[in-house]
């Protein structure tokens, strides 16, 4: 097992001390993770081979904030693997407008991810499948097992659970290892594999948290009170995450931006000034890459070159300037690759946190802003048509 990154910054005085550390015990987490699959694989397989057998079966990925984003992006990658149409649909979409994103009644596969379970959205978004549809089984992929979403479908004959390692139960405000763990567990659930296709990825990761943390984490000066964030496919998903880390971990004081390497022209690109810090996702694709080595030089061109940063598979050209590149990962997959370039967003967020003096194990000290959501009124869906308040 590796150790928590030593700091210098001391935890008990920034109230660092479970973000640090659940950045930091990832690749641990995602070993025993991969070793979990492999472990339920013949209990999950029987659960979902009758289902992916179906050519008429709909499969919807779907959670609240970065749990939306695991199946963002996981869903690209697995609709390859599977050569079926899959979506990622929030639970925050599902629930406020079933009508809509519920109306096919097909036999559906509802895959939920959940650090807690106990978002109010969370159970709801199942409940309002079951009352919807005619025919749907849910995968609850979760870190909790006190919460909610796993109390209510242990047992279910038309639901499976799958838990994560306690570990990956983030203390933390922001989501973390939680992210990863469950990201890495659906793409092996659904794609095949285990440890051996982990291994490169633990790797990749132990060498970000070890040797690689300070020079990321030297990126977060004050020069900088924007980043904008930028990938392709899945890694549009990403960038949104890694946008949300930073705005969380430092209470909105550092403005972030994501969006995709071709629709960034489209106007977004008026966010630049001289004051941010540009971070692009760089696809193994070749085709893909293409696109984002594009933005990359232009953006340079445009920009100081250190202020666009690259993160990138080993073996890949960039223009020049600053790249942060993984070894052994340039014949992984975009969703694969994303759980190892997170860690690069997660240090950089905590990075900018420590700077702007926030406490990033809770950066919202008064609540009003909450690490497990409050406030959600939920209603029910009969009579909704009415209109009346």
């Amino acid at each position: 097992m590796s150790e928590t990154r030593p700091t210098t910054v001391r935890p008990e005085i920034t109230g660092a001390q479970f973000t640090i550390g659940e950045i930091s015990h990832q690749p641990d987490v995602w070993r025993e993770a991969a070793a979990n699959v492999e472990a339920e694989r013949a209990q999950v397989d029987a659960f979902l081979a009758p289902l992916l057998d179906r050519s008429d079966l709909r499969i919807v990925l779907t959670g609240a904030g970065t749990s939306a984003f695991v199946g963002g992006v996981a869903a690209p990658e697995l609709s390859r693997l599977l050569s079926r149409r899959i979506e990622a649909i929030a639970t925050t979409d599902l629930v406020s407008n079933p009508r809509e994103f519920l109306a096919e009644d097909v036999p559906t596969l509802l895959i939920s991810f959940a650090r807690s379970g106990n978002s109010p959205e969370s159970v709801a978004a199942t409940r309002l499948a079951d009352e919807s549809l005619s025919d749907v089984s849910h995968l609850i992929v979760t870190c909790d097992p006190a919460g909610q979403l796993n109390q209510e479908h242990q047992g279910r004959k038309k639901s499976y659970v799958l838990l994560m390692p306690a570990a990956a139960n983030d203390q933390g405000f922001a989501m973390t290892s939680s992210f990863t763990s469950m990201l890495l567990s659906v793409l092996l659930v659904l794609g095949g594999g285990g440890s051996r296709e982990v291994a490169p990825l633990v790797a990749a990761a132990a060498g970000i948290v070890g040797d690689g943390w300070d020079a990321i984490s030297d990126l977060a000066d004050d020069r900088y009170e924007r980043v904008v964030y930028l990938g392709s496919g899945p890694l549009t998903a990403l960038a949104r995450e890694s946008a949300l880390k930073l705005l969380e971990l430092t209470a909105g004081q550092v403005v972030s931006y994501y969006d995709s390497a071709l629709g960034f022209r489209h106007g977004p690109k008026s966010v630049l000034d001289e004051r941010t810090l540009v971070v692009v996702f760089i696809s193994s694709d070749p085709y893909t890459r293409r696109y984002d080595l594009d933005i990359l030089a232009e953006l340079r061109s445009a920009l100081d070159p250190s202020r666009v940063i690259a993160v990138a598979p080993d073996g890949v050209t960039t223009a020049a300037g600053q790249l942060v590149a993984f070894e052994g990962l340039h014949e992984l997959n975009d969703s694969f690759l994303a759980s190892v370039y997170v860690v690069v967003a997660q240090i950089l967020g905590l990075s900018f946190a420590l700077r702007v003096g926030t406490t990033p194990d809770n950066p919202f000290p008064s609540g009003n802003v909450n690490r497990v959501v409050k406030g959600v009124r939920l209603h029910p869906l009969d009579g909704a048509a009415s209109g009346v308040a």
